[in-house]
């Protein structure tokens, strides 16, 4: 969430902010009048606690000179029943305070580019080039049913629409590529590895800015109202939530983990085979860091998911997202698209996200600067990688004539030793 303080003293700047990430400003606007009535009426309800203690020690004392305290006493319980019937007020506008804070999104980093949606988005960057084919390439759906990777008809048969059953070769090839993603980042990138929980509380999934916004999208549990992830983001950076860390910054932590949505069938998407799914695997990667050093870090951690495509060898760009693209809780924002040549398309594997203070307020993480003072970190994260699409990169760039695949060098030594699925 916003520090109030800032929303206060900057009200042009975050309506600005909301505006260019084509935001709702009404949420802002009822934010900044619930503002108003709470802190006059917190100061109401303060004077009159303050008047009944004045009028406690005046009944007190004109009970040890005898004097006669009906009437003060009369008028305490009058006050009594104000201050009672305004508590009850002062917490009412409290909840809806803090409800509208929790629906305002993060205000934009001002260096991206401002824009309405994904065409204003621009390409920082562009590695390799395409294959080349003298042959027509097929899609990931038809070389990898041939070859026996995956059966979408029995996933479908036994979950319903989006949720992919991998076989042979493909689990394989989906094991080793998670286990050569995990090894990247601890031995070379320095993280530490975690296996979280694959369920998640409200408070957790509130933390890391999921709740209220998205809850249509979560798949959740209807006795004990916990979420499937969406993303390890949300237990992983949840590891600290109420925590002061006692750890030298930047704490980098990966993960693997299943990864849950509804909204992946949506209409009009482009959703056949691994493109777009409900269940999938992911390697995330997620820091803790001094605000100082937030986008130096940012940088760091792109070139991290970066080092994994390069190593696969696979043709990628990197977008720089725009103000109306970002995701909610991100302040800046780099995708990374993998070229499929059966789709003749870019398909995203990795978002690599700074959230500023933004998830630290709403999570309560901290840590102690060097004056010993508790302050709100910086937390970031990102893909390393998504496994779906980078899966059907690897199969349609590595197809040959015949239908069989050639992998990535790096990935053979994880697939004991096999080089070609045929």
């Amino acid at each position: 969430m916003l520090d109030i303080k800032r929303i206060r003293d900057n009200e042009a700047e975050v309506r600005e902010g909301l505006i260019n990430r084509n935001a709702d400003t009404k949420v802002l606007d009822d934010f900044i009048e619930a503002d108003k009535k709470r802190r006059v009426l917190l100061t109401e309800v303060e004077q009159l606690k303050s008047q009944r203690n004045t009028v406690s020690k005046q009944i007190g004392l004109k009970k040890r000179n005898g004097e006669d305290t009906t009437e003060i006493q009369n008028q305490m319980k009058d006050l009594g029943v104000e201050i009672a019937k305004l508590d009850q007020d002062a917490k009412e506008i409290e909840e809806s305070f803090q409800n509208l804070l929790l629906k305002i999104p993060n205000v934009p980093c001002k260096t991206i580019p401002v824009g309405k949606d994904e065409s204003a988005n621009r390409v920082a960057k562009t590695v390799g080039e395409a294959e080349t084919f003298d042959f027509e390439p097929k899609d990931h759906v038809t070389l990898g049913e041939n070859l026996g990777m995956f059966d979408f008809e029995r996933g479908t048969k036994i979950t319903g629409s989006g949720f992919p059953l991998l076989l042979g070769m493909g689990s394989r090839l989906q094991r080793a590529l998670i286990q050569f993603m995990l090894d990247m980042h601890v031995d070379k990138h320095g993280y530490t590895e975690m296996l979280p929980p694959f369920v998640c509380n409200a408070a957790s999934m509130t933390g890391t800015g999921q709740l209220p916004k998205m809850e249509d999208d979560m798949y959740k549990t209807t006795e004990d109202g916990l979420y499937l992830i969406p993303t390890a983001e949300v237990p992983v950076t949840n590891f600290y939530r109420q925590d002061i860390i006692d750890k030298e910054l930047p704490v980098c932590l990966t993960a693997y983990t299943p990864c849950f949505r509804r909204e992946a069938g949506a209409a009009g998407k482009v959703n056949r085979g691994l493109i777009r799914v409900h269940q999938f695997d992911k390697v995330e990667m997620v820091k803790f860091v001094k605000p100082e050093t937030s986008y130096d870090e940012l940088e760091s951690l792109l070139d991290n998911a970066e080092d994994v495509l390069k190593a696969l060898g696979l043709h990628y760009r990197i977008l720089e997202l725009c103000t109306g693209d970002i995701s909610f809780a991100a302040a800046k924002c780099y995708d990374i698209e993998l070229w499929a040549p059966g789709q003749d398309a870019w398909l995203e594997v990795s978002s690599c996200s700074n959230f500023e203070d933004f998830q630290a307020r709403r999570a309560s993480i901290k840590y102690k600067d060097e004056a010993g003072k508790n302050q709100f970190v910086h937390t970031l994260n990102g893909s390393g990688v998504a496994l779906p699409r980078l899966m059907v990169a690897i199969i349609e760039n590595g197809q040959q004539e015949d239908g069989s695949i050639v992998l990535p060098d790096a990935i053979v030594p994880y697939m004991g030793g096999i080089k070609t699925i045929k």
